[in-house]
């Protein structure tokens, strides 16, 4: 007697339909992942040597045609490295299209760089640039003949001192800027405020902290004496709190007319959601210093260029980053950024 295997087999058609359909799926997000990642350059990995260390970094190149120009990526806060976990990617693209190389690096004491950003001044800054620079200059392969530096948020302190104490910087991009320390720290704290809706007793507070801080910071207090007043839920620490101690009087003023003597082209890019800083004020300062060598473009965009959305609800920022990274930049950021590239060239 033979056994019926018939509603066994019945049953197994449907699971394998199921399961073929859910690979199909993983197929299509797999290739949607190596397409949105597949970026059209040529990386390669470099060793920077300067007098605090090396610094490892990425050189990016056109991938089909010779470079015509060198972008320098000048970071903001934080411990960045040289690609910025790859959000800096579609930037070397944009500069790749617009026929221009990129070098970028990760900062002291991250990646596989020497030193600690932590323990760094503005000024350190700068000289960081400068020999970065300088190395360039003496490689051969490099397209330094039109250098542009691309500088981020707290490269705003950091850009124009390099400009003004060189003559082979050829453009700048400031991507959201600050001019002032201590009131790009306030505009930061009220914007946030705002956004999250506090009430009056939590805005009450909130202020009364910063005020209790900038009084310490002004009369130089220790670490601990900084924990014995604080009500901040999640502290700084001692490295962060010595670091905004040596920068919270940084104010661009003085530098950008300093800068401004050399007559280059000045592009701010600028975010319309910038919780961070007052792009309006960097602009107007920006005006009144650079004058007609200052160009402006404004976006739907949050502090980073990105889009919103993609700041403000992570799920769909983090998904978006695996998925599309190009996606994660608001409408009109990266063809303003080759346009303004191909105008420096």
């Amino acid at each position: 007697m033979t056994r019926d295997h018939g509603p066994a087999r019945r049953r197994a058609r449907p699971l394998r339909r199921a399961a073929a359909g859910l690979l199909a799926v993983l197929v299509v997000v797999a290739g949607a992942v190596v397409l949105g990642h597949s970026f059209r350059l040529s990386l390669q990995a470099v060793t920077i040597p300067t007098s605090q260390g090396d610094l490892e970094g990425v050189l990016a190149f056109p991938e089909d045609a010779a470079a015509r120009g060198l972008v320098v990526m000048v970071h903001g806060d934080g411990p960045v490295d040289a690609t910025q976990d790859d959000l800096y990617l579609p930037w070397f693209e944009a500069a790749a299209e617009a026929g221009y190389a990129t070098l970028s690096w990760s900062k002291p004491g991250v990646a596989g760089s020497a030193g600690d950003w932590l323990d760094q001044s503005m000024a350190d800054r700068a000289r960081e640039v400068d020999e970065v620079l300088d190395w360039a200059t003496r490689r051969s392969d490099l397209p330094t003949g039109t250098v542009v530096l691309w500088g981020a948020s707290q490269a705003g302190w950091v850009v124009p001192r390099v400009v003004a104490d060189r003559e082979d910087v050829d453009g700048v991009i400031a991507v959201g800027t600050a001019i002032d320390w201590q009131r790009q720290g306030g505009y930061h704290l009220e914007a946030t405020l705002e956004h999250e809706g506090a009430d009056a007793e939590e805005r009450a507070s909130a202020l009364a902290e910063r005020e209790r801080v900038q009084d310490l910071l002004d009369r130089r207090a220790t670490h601990a004496e900084y924990l014995a007043v604080t009500t901040d839920a999640d502290p700084m620490t001692a490295d962060r709190w010595g670091f905004v101690l040596r920068n919270h009087g940084s104010d661009a003023s003085a530098d950008l007319e300093a800068a401004s003597a050399r007559g280059i082209p000045w592009h701010l890019m600028a975010g319309r959601e910038d919780r961070n800083v007052d792009v309006a004020e960097t602009e107007q300062v920006y005006r009144e210093v650079l004058g007609d060598h200052l160009t402006v473009s404004w976006f739907d965009a949050a502090h980073s260029m990105a889009r919103p959305v993609m700041e403000d609800v992570e799920p769909i920022g983090l998904a978006t980053a695996v998925l599309a990274p190009r996606s994660l930049m608001a409408p009109g950021v990266l063809d303003d950024y080759r346009r303004t590239l191909g105008r420096m060239g």
